[in-house]
């Protein structure tokens, strides 16, 4: 297969490049070039998609194309320029309107479709809305696609540096000996993750078998406190959980999901209880396939501890030592 990849340096995009060359595909990767190398056997070409669709894979043939944009202007020219291949677009659950609702594709009410380019950092909710657009471009210009909706998406080399604060809270665990962590909300609130790797070699597998469709791309249903549980096993932790409700949590100034004084994988109920809940079971009987979590912490903190200056979001341990101060019966965390 002749897969081009829309990207291909970074996380995902990354390891869809990564596990497509593994397999012995032909590669080419088409980005600026500012966020790393590419994997090994892969062909870079260099290129800004905000100008002209770049000639060199325009006038070549592709079996499959792998794009994780966001940016409306770039999904439109690069379907115009190889509406021949097989689509595999990345996309998000944030383009749900409603995030109390579990509601996936043909259910799940969507944002409506913002066409031009905005920047979503000014804009949150351009985001969703963005990449409904860009879901509709290649739906409709593709000779065929699939289109994916991750979750949470997780493991080693994450920018975000969101499931990243937990398996480096367990190593500050392991280096200062204090048990007593904070964890958010209640341990059988729904959530879900799924390791960029695993949903990398599931793309290229959509791909490969030229699979049509729209998917959630979330990993197996599971709780917070089974996710903190097998985060501190893969760390090798043994974590004494403290934890505290959402009013609790927002009386203290914490804040959700990421970002400073954030406590990561927190979401508020019910108002979020739709993005924890997505039904994983038609990406499963599609041919998703996961590690277990535990894994993907233990790979996450061999990473963090490969490399310094990797991201990781969330509460200072100052903070959280006031978080928990102020929790009933609180204490600074204890040395035992």
């Amino acid at each position: 297969m002749r897969l081009l990849v829309l990207g291909g340096s970074a996380f995902l995009s990354r390891a869809v490049a990564a596990d497509a060359a593994a397999r012995g595909h032909e590669v080419v990767a088409v980005n600026r070039g500012r966020s790393g190398a590419v994997p090994d056997g892969v062909r870079h070409v260099v290129a800004d998609r905000d100008g002209p669709f770049p000639a060199v894979p325009a006038a070549e043939a592709f079996d499959a194309v792998v794009d994780v944009s966001r940016t409306p202007s770039h999904v439109r020219k690069a379907v115009a320029a190889l509406p021949e291949a097989h689509w595999v677009f990345v996309s998000t659950i944030n383009v749900y309107a409603d995030d109390s609702d579990p509601g996936g594709p043909g259910t799940g009410r969507l944002r409506d479709p913002e066409p031009d380019d905005v920047d979503a950092a000014g804009s949150p909710e351009a985001y969703g809305a963005m990449k409904v657009a860009c879901e509709n471009l290649v739906l409709e210009g593709a000779g065929s696609a699939a289109v994916v909706r991750p979750g949470l998406v997780v493991g080693p080399e994450d920018p975000s540096g969101r499931f990243a604060y937990w398996p480096a809270r367990m190593a500050r665990l392991l280096d200062d000996g204090a048990t007593e962590v904070l964890a958010p909300g209640h341990p059988d609130d729904p959530m879900h993750v799924i390791d960029a790797r695993d949903l990398a070699a599931w793309l290229v597998d959509l791909a490969e078998r030229r699979v049509e469709g729209v998917f959630d791309g979330v990993g197996p249903a599971s709780t917070v406190g089974e996710l903190l549980a097998a985060a501190a096993r893969g760390c090798g932790a043994e974590p004494r959980w403290r934890w505290a409700d959402d009013a609790t949590l927002e009386a203290a100034d914490v804040r959700p999901w990421s970002g400073e004084r954030s406590l990561p994988l927190w979401l508020p109920r019910p108002e979020y209880d739709g993005m924890r809940a997505h039904d994983p079971a038609p990406a499963l009987a599609a041919g998703l396939t996961t590690r277990p979590v535990a894994d993907t912490a233990r790979d996450t903190l061999a990473w963090l501890r490969a490399t310094p200056d990797a991201a990781v979001t969330g509460l200072t341990a100052a903070e959280e030592a006031e978080v928990l101060a102020g929790l009933p019966g609180g204490r600074r965390p204890d040395r035992s």
